[in-house]
């Protein structure tokens, strides 16, 4: 089966035929072209999907990728980043070995298209040509052989005719004989030329023709095998990155049934366990018997025997119970002065009390007041906010429990540990350029060294020190803490002791209200942990509504804490009126609250604004 014995006479539709095949090839090729940018553009959705949910470095994410689960889940984003790149090195192989060697086939495939029609076409034109000369000695022929048949009937009626002269009818004979000379040459000729014509016109159709029409369905027959070829390479292409999606695709698989569910659990403990014990029984508080105004209601006695048995914080006493008392009470319980108030002046004038009333002098104050200090002075109740609330962290993390305390230490000390190590072996290098610099001074000056020298020794002494600062605080805390393995034997005033440090250093050159400082420190240092703890919880709280107004009779200077000063004649707002014990709570504006003694003031109530919001 050949074209150019079967096609001979279809020229312009192989014409078309090939230009069609080329068509196709060229589509194929923009097909493989769109798929490739397909599969960029899925590997470079699947990368930003997985650096989307990454953990960010330094941020509380990078610590929950601790539990088997996050690594799971992190295993996953890692493999499916991977598979990206597999969907990338499709795309790569594509174009390579497809897009790119196609295009160079096509512009190959175009030329030699082209080199071959115009072999035909130029075939073409010569036998036309040779058609054309054919046609022309053709015509001459017809020409010269009807004149020379006009020449001899003219010559054969001259000739008859008795009345022409003798030289006409030699004439007439001479013009015959020229015109069958002429057609008798054009005879010659048309035969000579026809002869040519049928023998360029066989090798036209039995060897020209076919030969062209040959390579041309040669040309086709490789166009067709090449597309094959690519189908195929585009199967094998994905083919061959199967097994690298299937390891990742493993991963994945391994990474889930590496998922430990008790060992998140235990990384729970671990992070969040506090070394406390739970709260005791709440003791039975007997009011059968006659109590006092002032001890029911506040629950703090004045004096220091009391102060330790009613606030035990740290054991397992109704203390405990303090996260669940209303921030108002709890507030009017701790914040009245524990003292008498001083009796009204004997004048009216402002000048017969210069100081105003103070209150009695005591040796030692009790627990009760010094927490009166404790919870009505702001600045060290921000104090203790700013460590609940991520403000400035204590040195020795003692805002936080025990047990996550010593984990701060012990990573802190190997942080240190590794910076020693660190500037350690920055100092060994030193010191043998240095040597190196002694036994060959022509490589550089040892005393150039001498100061770097100095400051990494500086450095590491800096750091042993800070070390030493930090291991003391883990000594002391593994000290305090019990042993890790033996949970029953954990105290739960413990936690007092632990953090009683991080107290005194917010609460530093706090003053009885005096002027002497107090001896109650440890049971203060309970009280303030206590309060910082809950601290946030109060924080929400909306302030006391107005009750009523009161009018100063005196002036009254409150030097003590949980006092208010007030001028004669000056109107505030009542909170709290007086529970018999002589003292009455005022409001100045929203930040500004105090007792002031009863027979200073003049009270007026308002029943119908007593639980309305009042602000200054």
């Amino acid at each position: 089966m050949s074209w150019g014995i079967e096609l001979w006479d279809q020229f312009d539709n192989l014409e078309k035929h090939t230009q069609w095949g080329i068509d196709i090839l060229e589509k194929y090729i923009k097909f493989v072209k769109e798929r490739t940018e397909i599969e960029l553009s899925y590997a470079k959705q699947l990368r930003n999907l997985s650096k989307k949910y990454q953990p960010k470095k330094n941020s509380k994410e990078e610590e929950e990728y601790r539990y088997t689960a996050c690594k799971a889940f992190l295993s996953t984003l890692n493999e499916m980043n991977d598979y990206a790149g597999q969907h990338e090195v499709i795309s790569e192989n594509m174009t390579s070995q497809i897009i790119v060697e196609l295009a160079r086939y096509v512009q190959e495939l175009k030329q030699e298209r082209k080199s071959h029609f115009h072999d035909g076409r130029k075939a073409q034109q010569h036998i036309e040509t040779c058609w054309k000369q054919l046609e022309s000695s053709k015509r001459r022929f017809e020409r010269d052989c009807k004149e020379a048949d006009r020449a001899q009937q003219y010559f054969e009626k001259m000739d008859a005719d008795i009345n022409v002269t003798k030289a006409d009818v030699e004439k007439a004979r001479q013009q015959a004989q020229t015109r069958h000379q002429m057609a008798e040459e054009s005879k010659a000729d048309y035969s000579s030329v026809l002869q040519k014509f049928n023998h360029e016109q066989h090798e036209y159709y039995h060897t020209h023709i076919p030969n062209i029409f040959q390579k041309i369905q040669e040309m086709e027959e490789r166009r067709i095998v090449r597309i094959g070829e690519s189908v195929k390479t585009y199967a094998e292409l994905d083919r061959q990155v199967i097994p690298i999606i299937g390891k990742c695709l493993d991963g994945i698989v391994k990474a889930a049934e590496s998922i430990d569910p008790k060992n998140d659990s235990q990384l729970v403990v671990e992070a969040y366990k506090s070394g406390f014990e739970p709260p005791g029984d709440i003791e039975f508080e007997d009011y059968t018997q006659p109590m006092k105004r002032t001890v029911s209601d506040n629950s703090l006695s004045n004096s220091r025997g009391e102060g330790k048995s009613e606030l035990k914080f740290g054991g397992k006493s109704k203390g405990k119970l303090w996260p669940f008392i209303k921030k108002n009470k709890l507030m009017s319980l701790l914040t009245s002065p524990h003292q008498p108030p001083p009796p009204p002046p004997a004048s009216a004038s402002p000048s017969a009390v210069p100081n105003g009333p103070q209150s009695p002098k005591q040796q030692k104050e009790p627990l009760s007041h010094r927490f009166n200090e404790f919870m009505t002075s702001k600045p060290k109740i921000h104090c203790f906010r700013s460590l609940k609330r991520g403000g400035a962290t204590p040195e020795d993390f003692s805002n936080l429990p025990p047990e996550q305390r010593r984990k701060k230490l012990q990573q802190k000390v190997d942080e240190l540990n590794k910076e020693i190590q660190k500037e350690m072996d920055q100092r060994d290098a030193i010191t043998k350029m240095k040597d190196v610099y002694l036994k060959n001074p022509q490589m550089g000056d040892p005393s150039s060294l001498d100061h770097k020298l100095a400051e990494v020794s500086q450095n590491i002494e800096k750091l042993r020190l800070e070390a030493q600062k930090f291991e003391a605080w883990l000594a002391e805390v593994e000290g305090r803490l019990p042993a890790r393995s033996d949970q029953a034997r954990r105290q739960s005033g413990m936690y007092e002791t632990q953090n009683a440090p991080s107290v005194n250093n917010c609460a530093q050159d706090r003053e009885s209200p005096d002027g002497s400082y107090t001896e109650e420190q440890s049971q203060e240092s309970e009280v303030k942990v206590l309060a910082t703890d809950f601290d946030d919880e109060f924080d929400d709280e909306e302030p006391l509504p107005a009750i009523g107004t009161c009018k100063a009779l005196y002036t009254f200077e409150g030097q003590n804490e949980g006092t208010i000063s007030v001028v004669e004649g000056e109107t505030l707002y009542v909170i709290e009126e007086d529970k018999g014990d002589g003292w009455t709570r005022i409001r100045r504006n929203e930040d500004e609250e105090g007792y002031v003694p009863t027979s200073y003031v003049e009270v007026y109530l308002d029943k119908n604004a007593k639980g309305a919001k009042t602000y200054i």
